[in-house]
């Protein structure tokens, strides 16, 4: 793998560093403080194609490669997770996923109006008594003539009240676990379908979590994705991109973290000189330096794998499970390093500490991926 990443990729990034500094670092504390995210960013996103990364032209996408999808990622993590959720969600496991699974009408019923931002895609997988246990979900389709009727909750869905499409899992018979999950493309408009948004979290303040409730939700045959029975594998690969997607965005937490306590060091006085200048002041950032480092190059191999079809999957919940443990290592410390001062939201760290802590939550616990990874090592199955 060539580390340079040249004229087009470092173009990306100061294209997404720039957004960032304008658009988004400007509004952190007042959208956290606010519990909501302007619903305007959503449009300016989809201008300069961060929606359409890896997505064909023909559907609306602005193609591209993996790392470049990663490189904004990290930036829009840098300003703020919440942002980062959107388009993590919205293209990378809803966009991806119609366009690897779906049909022709699918995908120019939505792409171009989910890479434009025009439109907003949820992923419709967690319940309220199923997290890391997906495969026993207990939401279900049941066909009626021509059509589907969908009842069950959905729960922590991310962009679910802004969005205008569900990637719905539902039970479609009844073999045992997984085997009997279908994917489905449901607009939220559809009646018997109610969103509930969920405040009071202690991080990604900003971002549009909702319970999703479907009460004799119908839709047609033409609704669902990929063959019938296959959900489970269809939710599966689309987490196992989604998980590069969470890394680069601790990248760019970690690196707001370090910038932070970098900038903060070499301004704070005491004992008459700057903090920087004592030797555990200075091991702490060091071990942020180490931590953004290794976390951005295990990211930027799930994504040249991608990128040269090779398997990616293990590397994947590596990148995933450093990432996120770094990132929360890497916000705590630089709260460490500002002292009292990084207890208050007027400055970065708290915010960045609180939205780190998630990250080895979703998509996937930190255990999750640690089963992933042994049962790479060994072929053995620990479920």
């Amino acid at each position: 793998m060539n580390l340079e990443l040249g004229e087009e990729r470092t173009a990306v990034r100061q294209l997404a560093k720039d957004f960032v500094d304008r658009e988004i670092s400007p509004h952190v504390v007042e959208w956290d403080r606010a519990e909501d995210v302007d619903r305007g960013i959503v449009q300016k996103l989809g201008a300069l194609g961060f929606l359409g990364l890896t997505i064909e032209e023909e559907y609306g996408g602005c193609g591209g490669d993996h790392l470049s999808y990663c490189l904004v990622t990290e930036e829009l993590g840098r300003g703020d997770s919440s942002v980062r959720g959107i388009v993590s969600v919205s293209l990378g496991l809803v966009s991806k996923t119609i366009a690897a699974y779906g049909t022709e009408d699918q995908k120019l019923h939505w792409l171009p109006r989910l890479t434009a931002g025009e439109a907003l895609g949820c992923f419709g997988l967690t319940e309220p008594g199923t997290g890391s246990d997906a495969g026993s979900l207990t939401t279900r389709a049941v066909r009626d003539g021509g059509d589907w009727v969908i009842n069950g909750s959905k729960m922590f869905i991310t962009n679910g009240t802004w969005a205008d499409v569900v990637l719905l899992f539902a039970r479609t018979d009844d073999a045992p676990g997984h085997k009997g999950v279908s994917a489905f493309l449901v607009p939220t408009d559809t009646p018997g379908l109610t969103r509930r948004t969920i405040h009071g979290k202690l991080g990604l303040r900003g971002q549009a979590t909702a319970e999703l409730v479907l009460e004799d939700v119908r839709v047609p045959e033409s609704a669902l994705l990929g063959p019938e029975g296959k959900g489970f594998s269809i939710a599966m690969s689309a987490l196992a991109k989604g998980r590069m997607s969470v890394a680069a965005g601790c990248v760019g937490i970690a690196q707001a973290a370090l910038d932070a306590a970098v900038g903060y060091a070499k301004e704070r006085e005491q004992f008459g000189r700057s903090i920087a200048h004592y030797q555990l002041v200075q091991e702490l950032l060091s071990d942020i330096a180490v931590d953004v480092d290794a976390a951005r190059l295990l990211t930027w191999r799930v994504a040249d794998l991608i990128d040269r079809g090779q398997d990616f999957a293990t590397a994947a919940s590596k990148a995933k499970l450093f990432a996120s443990e770094a990132a929360v290592r890497a916000a705590n410390n630089a709260l460490q390093v500002f002292g009292g001062y990084g207890y208050i939201d007027e400055y970065p760290v708290g915010k960045l500490l609180r939205d780190a802590r998630v990250m080895t939550l979703y998509e996937g616990t930190s255990q999750i991926q640690k089963l992933i990874i042994g049962r790479a090592l060994t072929g053995v199955s620990a479920f």
